[in-house]
């Protein structure tokens, strides 16, 4: 089993050069912030990650490869235009 400062290491390393900070809860759940440090804006925030179930590699590559999507998901989000209504 990896232990969870290996864990952290490997997933925070994975968004480089974004900032990412992975906390793991006392009850082993994992939080994942993935932010601009610079500006301080936060891209994606993760919460509730089961820690039991990344005790291999590709388990760990898998939960990175599917907090890429999102975050990726999140940036084209952002620039999709919405049509204004025009009240009368």
């Amino acid at each position: 089993m990896i232990s969870t400062l290996e864990l952290r290491h490997i997933i925070e390393s994975a968004f480089l050069p974004l900032s990412c900070t992975c906390r793991v809860n006392p009850d082993g759940y994992l939080s994942v912030q993935i932010f601009d440090q610079p500006s301080g804006r936060v891209d994606l925030f993760v919460t509730g990650i089961s820690t039991t179930e990344l005790v291999s590699s590709s388990a760990i590559c898998s939960l990175v490869s599917e907090l890429r999507a999102e975050l990726q998901a999140g940036r084209d989000n952002l620039h999709i235009k919405k049509p204004i209504s025009m009240a009368s």
